[in-house]
């Protein structure tokens, strides 16, 4: 299919990727993430991140996850056991994630793994793939990349316009959120898989 641009599938795009990726609803897990790596997330890093991730799974998804053999409800299952846990810390304010790694790895995982590119954005992208044009498709993702630096650039700007009163409410409710993600992704995806063991 040639490139195409197309507003109203782009739009749409953006739309479906922003809801899924909900990077306003991680401003409570980037500011833990701030607090306990001493401010060690960077903004620049966690975009190219996501941006490098997004497009390997758009172009090689299927591709990547075959070479380890492993399928999409198995990638799933297992990020949604990296989301459950910083939905407890989260919630019930114990640590049991240890960054452990140089500094700045937490960019990597847990923020830009699960959190921001996680099973849900990967099987939405393939599912875009299947029905908008690429073109549309890359330009609502980099716009979403965008979107994802500036929050997490400006995280402490936006902490402070809401409070500290307002961001510990969302901490708390985006815990509870984040469990709940988890119950569905582990509970939904190994379903399937159970049924796959059985054929």
């Amino acid at each position: 299919m040639p490139f195409q641009f197309n507003f109203q599938e782009t739009i749409s795009a953006f739309v479906i990727l922003f809801a899924v990726i909900d990077i306003v609803g991680s401003i409570p897990v980037i500011l833990t993430l701030k607090e306990k790596t001493h401010d060690c997330i960077h903004a620049g890093k966690a975009a190219l991140y996501s941006l490098i991730t997004f497009l390997l799974f758009l172009f090689m998804g299927n591709i990547i996850l075959a070479l380890f053999n492993v399928d999409i409800s198995s990638f799933a299952v297992a990020g949604a056991l990296v989301v459950f846990v910083v939905g407890v810390e989260m919630t019930f304010g114990v640590e049991i994630f240890k960054f452990d790694g140089p500094d700045g790895s937490a960019t990597l995982v847990p923020l830009v793994f699960p959190l921001i590119a996680g099973a849900a954005s990967f099987t939405t992208l393939l599912s875009l793939r299947a029905e908008y044009n690429l073109l549309n498709i890359l330009i609502a993702l980099f716009l979403n990349i965008a979107v994802i630096y500036l929050v997490i650039r400006y995280v402490h700007v936006i902490e402070r316009i809401v409070g500290k009163v307002g961001i510990y409410i969302l901490r708390k409710f985006s815990g509870i959120v984040l469990l709940a993600i988890a119950v569905k992704l582990f509970t939904s995806n190994l379903a399937v898989l159970l049924d796959s063991l059985h054929k």
